[in-house]
């Protein structure tokens, strides 16, 4: 049952995402930005976590996911560093998994030899 709420919570992310591609205008790095930012308010609200306790990592791979560890590494920063913590503990919370993506990036360029699409 696990597995199936990690499939349904991702895919409903994944289908608000597209609703919005196809319905709006905005363009696809708005609508990224849209979805950080909105786990980052539900996060501060305390809306995200159930989402997280239900769909796990459906809801914390995609971008709101992100927002939600930024969210939740200043308020528990906060708590222990008052506002220095606040400051930095979205930072100190992903990066980890910022240096992961620029490595992993640099490597499959290196590997593949990219080339830019006009």
């Amino acid at each position: 049952m696990e597995y199936f709420n990690v499939f349904i919570t991702g895919g409903i992310l994944c289908v608000i995402g597209q609703v919005l591609m196809d319905t709006t205008k905005l363009t696809a790095p708005r609508i990224l930005v849209i979805f950080v930012v909105s786990g980052a308010i539900l996060t501060g609200l305390g809306w995200y976590q159930p989402i997280v306790d239900f769909g796990k990592s459906g809801a914390t791979v995609p971008l709101p996911g992100f927002g939600y560890a930024l969210a939740k590494g200043a308020i528990e920063a906060a708590r222990t560093g008052g506002i220095m913590g606040a400051l930095t503990g979205g930072i100190v919370a992903t990066a980890a998994g910022v240096a992961a993506a620029i490595c992993f990036g640099y490597l499959i360029a290196i590997i593949f030899s990219p080339k830019s699409i006009r």
